[in-house]
Parts: C-alpha cells; sequence; structure tokens
C-alpha cells in the first residue's frame, strides 16, 4: 500500500513540514525538519529518495534530505548554489540540479551525485534578463524553459542530459505579453502543450511544444475572478495527472482559479474560483489527482481541496496549521514502510 505525503517549507520558522494525507483527504502531521535559513522551494528527486529545498537568505545553499519510507526527512547534506534561487526542479534522470535566481537574474545548473547530494560546482551558470523565476526540462529530458519575469519571455535550451549542459534553441526565448511577468511553467501529461502563469497581469498563456523544443503560442485567459480589484499577483501553476484541468493560485484575491483543458490544443474553459488560505504562494496535486493541497503565506495553514473527476470542482476537505510563511508544497506517494 502506497502512502501519499506532503511536504510544505516555511520561510520564516526555517522548517519544513511532513504531512500524511489519507484517502479521504484528512492531514496528519508527521514531524518537521528543522533548517537553518529561510527555506522555500522545494523539488523532489525522481526516484523519490530525496528532497532538496532553497535556503534564501544568506549563505544561499541547497539542502539534501533522505526521505524515509515514513515520510520523514534526514539531512544529508549542504550545499552552496550560485545565488538566492528562487526555484529548484531536477532533470528527469535525477542526475542534475537545476535552479533559477529571481534577485540575482540567472539559471544554473548542478549536478547530483548517486548519493543523492548536490555538488558545489555549478556545471552552467547563465545570466539571464531581470528576475528568472522558474527552469524546467520537458518530459523527454532533452529541452530546458526558463521563465523570465522581468524579461517578459521564456527562455528555450537544447539540454546534454549526459553532460547537464544548456544550448540556446532557435529562436532562444519566445516573448510574452509586455508587463505580462511569466512566472510558473507546467506540462500537459500529453507532453504537446505547455502552460505558464504569469503574475503580473493574471493570465495564463497556452504553447504548443514542438519535438525540436520550441514553444508556439495558442491561447492566453485570465485566472482573475469577476470583479477584482487591485494588483494580480498570480503564483503556482499545476495540471492534474489526467490533464482534465489545470489550476492557478492568484495571492491579491486569495483564490485558486479551475479550468477545463478543452479538446483544443492550449484551450481552457473556466470553471470558476475558490477561496483559499490567505496569500497562496504554493499548492500541489497529489500523483493520483485526487486532492489538491494549498498552503497560505498569511494564515500560516494549509487546505486539502477534493478534486472532483467529472466537473474539476474544489470542495475543502480538512485544514492545518504548519509552519510559519508557507511558501512550497510538495506531494509525492511512497511505499509504506
Amino acid at each position: 500500500m502506497d502512502q501519499t505525503l506532503v511536504y510544505v517549507s516555511n520561510a520564516d520558522s526555517h522548517e519544513i513540514s511532513v504531512l500524511l494525507l489519507d484517502a479521504t483527504g484528512v492531514l496528519t502531521p508527521v514531524g518537521s525538519a528543522q533548517v537553518d535559513g529561510t527555506v522555500m522551494p522545494l523539488a523532489v528527486h525522481p526516484e523519490h529518495r530525496f528532497l532538496y529545498a532553497g535556503i534564501r537568505s544568506e549563505p544561499f545553499a541547497v539542502k539534501t534530505f533522505a526521505i524515509h519510507p515514513s515520510g520523514r526527512l534526514r539531512h544529508l547534506s549542504t550545499t552552496p548554489l550560485p545565488d538566492n534561487m528562487a526555484y529548484l526542479s531536477t532533470d528527469r534522470t535525477g542526475r542534475f540540479l537545476l535552479s533559477a535566481s529571481y534577485t540575482g537574474d540567472k539559471i544554473a545548473i548542478n549536478p547530483i551525485a548517486a548519493d543523492g547530494t548536490v555538488d558545489a560546482s555549478p556545471l552552467e551558470v547563465i545570466a539571464t534578463a531581470p528576475h528568472a523565476h522558474s527552469i524546467v526540462v520537458d518530459p523527454t529530458n532533452r529541452h530546458v524553459f526558463a521563465a523570465v519575469l522581468g524579461g517578459d519571455h521564456l527562455l528555450q535550451y537544447h539540454f546534454d542530459e549526459v553532460a547537464g549542459s544548456l544550448t540556446p534553441n532557435h529562436p532562444a526565448a519566445v516573448e510574452t505579453e509586455l508587463g505580462a511577468g511569466p512566472r510558473h511553467i507546467v506540462f500537459h501529461p500529453s507532453g504537446r502543450v505547455v502552460f505558464v502563469a504569469n503574475e503580473l497581469d493574471g493570465t495564463v498563456n497556452s504553447y504548443l511544444l514542438d519535438p525540436t523544443g520550441t514553444l508556439t503560442r495558442l491561447a492566453a485567459i485570465s485566472a482573475l475572478p469577476e470583479g477584482f480589484s487591485g494588483s494580480p499577483w498570480t503564483s503556482d501553476v499545476h495540471v492534474t495527472p489526467d490533464g482534465r484541468f489545470l489550476y492557478v493560485s492568484e495571492r491579491t484575491s486569495d483564490t485558486i482559479a479551475g479550468f477545463r483543458v478543452g479538446s483544443t490544443p492550449g484551450a481552457l474553459d473556466p470553471l470558476g474560483h475558490t477561496a483559499t488560505e490567505a496569500q497562496p504562494r504554493g499548492f500541489a496535486i497529489d500523483p493520483r489527482g485526487r486532492f489538491l493541497v494549498a498552503a497560505g503565506q498569511k494564515s500560516n495553514a494549509i487546505t486539502t481541496y477534493a478534486i472532483d473527476p467529472r466537473t474539476g470542482a474544489l470542495t475543502a476537505r480538512d485544514r492545518c496549521a504548519v509552519g510559519r510563511n508557507p511558501t512550497w508544497v510538495e506531494i509525492i506517494d511512497l511505499a509504506a514502510a
């Protein structure tokens, strides 16, 4: 029997909360891992053996934790990173850690050793336009994309999965609307479409992903609720494992927007908005697509929502206090201890 574990980074209390998510959506705290620094971005190794946590206070670093079958975390190493990294991910083999720096305007790649620890000598450090906000490898592990918020573009690279190196694709970048502020990137399970949450104008763009690793814009749609006033502050974006529904969190309105993924590539049909935790910076969907877990930076809590498999509607199931300023959520299935 698999068990579902939820990891939440709490920036201000310097800890990672570990919770068990049961088949009804109820959360049970398992424990926490103390971290000496402002912990924010998280990434899980593809084999679910290691968790990587980015430290955004000086000295900037990534901490590697071994994941016990119980879900608890054991600290293995602390490795310096080239800058204050706002985003972490791994390639599909788990041999490389990718990172993006919002304040340092760069992206980087570091090797991951067989024991899961990160090597301190980066293979790539590439300067970008202001505010690189995320970096991800495509499902084939042959292409890398980085969202650069201040540059209003998405960088496109060929990725050498043996050497861990990047080569600019042609074109090297795809522009968004001026002032959109591309932030996070997610791939549809089909591998044919990419969705991008734009932080500054509150929209979601969809792109066709060509086998050559280039993006062609398909559509854009607002993630803001009706009657919205104020400055958009879109944050996270995720798609269900079956590819039927997409969700976007928006921090000014404290909502999660839902969309049905249409049959036409890139099409999104609005499902409405769900009021959620205060300032929902991060959320995640469990690997079976049953639940969405959202964290509130100002509420210091997370809420579990059941995802209706027919309509995509979200229904609150449980709420649990975590640490101070929760910013990132990761959910994995593990074989029970």
